[in-house]
């Protein structure tokens, strides 16, 4: 299967949406959305699509998707993507 898996924290209300770096095995998000009726997942999934430049029906929520510790897979080329990850893990907060 073609893509990889990435483990995210999510900080809803955070005043901006921004990716700060990695912590402890995830890269740390911090999203303006609450987490009411999916506007943080949907705001979430739409961060994340940006930042690895895929279309945002390559994301999918596969764990955690009412916590603040998620699972994401991201379907594409598994290399690229390992490498966008490993930039977005080690970015200074």
């Amino acid at each position: 299967m073609d893509g990889i898996v990435v483990g995210i924290r999510v900080t809803p209300r955070g005043g901006r949406d921004a990716i700060g770096g990695g912590r402890e095995g995830r890269i740390v998000t911090r999203l303006a959305a609450a987490p009411v009726d999916g506007k943080a997942n949907a705001a979430l999934v739409s961060l994340i699509a940006d930042a690895f430049v895929v279309p945002k029906r390559a994301v999918s929520i596969i764990s955690g998707e009412t916590g603040r510790v998620k699972r994401l897979r991201i379907a594409g080329d598994a290399a690229a993507l390992a490498e966008i990850a490993r930039t977005l893990y080690a970015a200074a907060p």
